[in-house]
């Protein structure tokens, strides 16, 4: 079953939309979420209310794309659990380190001032079609999937130092980019 298939689903309000959608991409969505908070019992749960989130905002809204859709939810429930989680403790998380590495690319310290999230992305995607493909696999492994850097340095074999020069570079060439078209 294609995206579009089942997104018509969720337009039409047939509920099978939800379990089409979570048979081709629960494996995408749990890994996430369990990236950001390490328990495979609230990744599930993420995953479950993301699923019931798409259910709820499709419509008005309708996905080209529902992979990274569900992913973009399930990372946002993820976050937000994390933080509520954590609100009253003071243990360090794998999560705080990529979020405080890319938060002054993504926002300007003034709510009012934050940039159209659409907007955004597509400065980001335009910025990271310009790089090679390891650049960006490695951005996108660290910032989209919240891998650890020591994961990353397994999956492509790197060293530690390369993959931290790799992401500084990278982040340093997107906000030189973001200022360029005027967005930071």
């Amino acid at each position: 079953m294609e995206d579009r298939e089942i997104v018509q689903k969720f337009l039409d309000r047939d509920e099978t939309a939800i379990e089409d959608a979570r048979r081709l991409y629960e494996d995408y969505c749990t890994v996430i979420a369990n990236n950001v908070l390490h328990s495979s019992q609230d990744s599930e749960e993420c995953l479950n209310d993301a699923l019931l989130a798409a259910w709820n905002s499709i419509p008005p809204h309708r996905p080209e794309n529902l992979k990274t859709y569900l992913g973009k939810l399930v990372r946002e429930i993820a976050i937000n659990r994390w933080k509520k989680n954590n609100a009253q403790k003071r243990i360090p998380s794998e999560i705080v380190q990529p979020l405080d590495e890319i938060e002054e690319l993504v926002s300007a310290g003034d709510p009012d001032a934050e940039l159209n999230g659409t907007e955004l992305a597509h400065a980001i995607s335009a910025y990271l079609s310009s790089v090679s493909e390891t650049k960006r696999n490695v951005f996108l492994r660290r910032y989209w999937y919240y891998d650890s850097v020591d994961a990353i340095c397994l999956r492509y074999g790197f060293g530690k130092s390369k993959v931290l020069m790799i992401l500084k570079r990278t982040r340093d060439g997107l906000a030189r980019y973001l200022k360029k078209e005027g967005l930071f």
